[in-house]
């Protein structure tokens, strides 16, 4: 059972990600999304070496679950090729970590990890560029457009 101090600190760390979120740009919600997605594979490669089945399955899970939320917040109709092969390789992570927690495959789930700390570098890239727009042009909408 946790003690009051664990318990208390988890809270601390759920309000302070919640606030986060509530104040975050389109950009850096999608940079938090990542962030969850490769902290979640990287609790459930701890689960599955030391062989806790339904704690390594609900990290999975919750992998999965940020990743289709990358894939919901695409703009199909609009981001092109670069959208659509997105699409495609968030769906081949979704499969890869699926595929992970059914065969207990640790080479899976590192896999997923390098493909999502990939296209993660590629936006924090994209992060450092809108930050050097002069504030006249800097318009949130242009993120929007590429999160949407």
């Amino acid at each position: 059972m946790m003690n009051k101090n664990a318990k208390a600190l988890q809270q601390y760390k759920k309000v302070g990600k919640e606030s986060g979120a509530a104040f975050a740009s389109p950009h850096r919600l999608i940079q938090m999304l990542f962030e969850g997605a490769l902290e979640k594979i990287s609790v459930a490669r701890g689960h599955m070496e030391r062989g806790e089945i339904a704690a390594k399955g609900q990290n999975i899970g919750w992998a999965i679950s940020i990743v289709e939320g990358l894939r919901t917040s695409l703009d199909k109709n609009s981001g092109g090729e670069i959208a659509a092969n997105l699409d495609a390789l968030y769906e081949y992570v979704e499969r890869r970590l699926t595929e992970s927690n059914l065969e207990n495959n640790i080479e899976y789930l590192d896999e997923a990890t390098r493909l999502l700390r990939t296209v993660k570098s590629a936006w924090d890239e994209i992060s450092d560029q809108v930050g050097n727009i002069p504030s006249t042009v800097h318009d949130h909408s242009i993120v929007s457009a590429t999160v949407s």
